[in-house]
């Protein structure tokens, strides 16, 4: 054994909980992903999915992926920059622009890379990138792979965050950069206050990572910057394909200077392959579906206040989420693993969230809930987890 290996050897935890039969990754789906889905030959509802918009199985977005996978094959092998570049992705770019109100907009491969490398060459040496603690994993690495001061400010903390700006040398860029909607509690990014910061301080830019806010927020779904009627004042917007579009890849949306420096000078864009042309095609019906189906946002609201709304009176604690992600509080590591476990033997699929994901203390249940669910379907889950919460004395 070398001492690669011998090292990395002493990582057990995995192993661990297996053994005590708690282990609650990479559990396989046998068939779509729909509200309901087949898992180790266990039927159980799922509320571990991203797929707020319940797009993922509808057959006009499997049909529009199948027409471009006749058409342009199974990939491009290459990179936009050099011979990866189809029209529809080209097509899916002014569509993005056009509901973000946007001048412009580039799509990635995955979300991750987008932030990850956007992040990574948006600033200068001499800039700043001011992040909330709570934000995404991939912007903590881009922010690390950029040569810009990186802080942190504590979460929605706007006195922290206004100490932070005070720091800062006022004529360099103060790149602030929030989740729209923060993926593991459900709450919002204080926008407006965020917004009467960047006109208090100078040179202040923000990045709003609407991964969980599109398809959710907004008219039409456009987001949380919709939401807040701020969409003018936010420098560059982010979003997903693989949550409410029902695909995999990712977007960056700004001002034609931003994007046109983007597209020439982001390594992640520049040196990766394209996104397929099937998931190119998946995430533009979806964004159509979006637009012209107002319900199915409006239907994944009634569903999700009727959760929230059993979720209290039951007595659980669910923080100050604001939206289809319900966070359910164990704040104790092995208790959130039992308790993953015995919702699933009674047909739930919940996610565990355990650090770095949250604070040590903080950790939970992710509660997902998407439109096509139903209150029958709520009530169901309610009623187990009522019980498994019981049973290990966490409600």
């Amino acid at each position: 054994m070398g001492l690669l290996q011998e090292r990395l050897s002493k990582y057990t935890q995995p192993q661990e909980y297996k053994a005590r039969g708690i282990y609650p990754y990479f559990r396989e789906i046998d068939g779509k992903q729909g509200t309901e889905v087949e898992m180790d030959g266990h039927k159980v509802l799922m509320f571990g999915s991203n797929a707020y918009t319940g797009l993922t199985y509808d057959p006009r977005v499997i049909e529009a992926s199948k027409r471009a996978l006749d058409k342009y094959g199974s990939g491009c092998a290459g990179s936009r920059f050099l011979n990866g570049t189809l029209d529809i992705h080209v097509q899916l770019e002014k569509e993005l622009a056009e509901f973000e109100h946007k001048d412009d907009a580039l799509c990635f491969s995955t979300g991750f890379s987008v932030n990850a490398g956007v992040l990574a060459c948006l600033t200068e040496r001499n800039d700043y990138i001011i992040c909330d603690e709570r934000d995404h994993a991939s912007i903590v690495d881009g922010r690390r792979l950029s040569f810009s001061t990186c802080y942190k400010f504590k979460h929605n903390d706007m006195a922290d965050l206004e100490k932070v700006l005070q720091k800062c040398r006022p004529d360099a860029v103060k790149l602030i950069v929030v989740d729209g909607v923060f993926s593991m509690e459900g709450d919002l990014a204080n926008l407006p206050a965020i917004v009467e910061l960047k006109h208090k301080y100078p040179n202040v830019a923000i990045y709003v990572d609407e991964a969980h806010g599109i398809g959710v927020f907004g008219k039409d779904g456009r987001g949380v910057c919709d939401h807040f009627g701020l969409t003018d004042e936010i420098d560059v917007i982010m979003g997903t394909f693989s949550k409410s579009l029902a695909s995999i890849g990712g977007f960056v949306a700004s001002d034609s200077i931003i994007i046109n420096w983007l597209r020439h000078n982001c390594r992640t864009y520049i040196f990766s392959a394209s996104d397929t042309p099937a998931a190119t095609a998946a995430a533009m019906e979806a964004l159509h579906i979006i637009r012209s189906e107002p319900e199915r946002i409006k239907n994944l609201w009634r569903i999700t206040n009727y959760a929230l709304d059993k979720f209290r009176k039951a007595g659980f604690e669910i923080g100050a989420t604001e939206s289809p992600i319900i966070p359910l509080y164990v704040r104790d590591m092995d208790k959130t693993f039992e308790v993953t476990k015995l919702a699933f033997d009674e047909g739930v699929f919940i996610n565990p969230v355990i650090p770095p994901a949250c604070a040590p203390q903080d950790t939970l249940v992710r509660f997902a809930l998407m439109a096509t669910h139903t209150e029958e379907q709520i009530d169901r889950a309610v009623t187990a987890l009522v019980k498994c919460f019981r049973k290990l004395d966490i409600l």
